[in-house]
C-alpha cells in the first residue's frame, strides 16, 4: 500500500476486491482481500471498527464482489 498521513483517532474507509471477486480488471491482475486480511495490510496501529461486502453489478451484467473495510488509527 502507498503512504498517507493519518492523526491519531483518525479514520480510514478502504475498499478492494473480495476473496470472491474477479481474478482481473480491464485486463490487469488483481489482489483479492478477505476483511482480515485488508485490515492486515495496515498494522497493528489500525483497529478494524466493521467491514461491508458488496456484490457490485457492473453495467455489462457482471457481478463483482468487493469488500469495505472501516478502520481507527489509535
Amino acid at each position: 500500500m502507498g503512504s498517507f498521513s493519518l492523526r491519531p483517532g483518525g479514520r480510514v474507509i478502504v475498499a478492494a476486491f473480495g476473496p470472491d471477486g474477479p481474478p482481473q480488471c480491464s485486463g490487469l491482475p488483481v489482489v483479492r482481500y478477505a476483511p482480515d486480511a485488508l485490515h492486515a495490510e495496515f498494522g497493528g496501529a489500525f483497529e478494524l471498527l466493521e467491514h461491508v461486502k458488496e456484490d457490485h453489478h457492473t453495467p455489462s451484467g457482471v457481478v463483482q464482489h468487493f469488500v469495505y473495510c472501516h478502520c481507527v488509527l489509535h
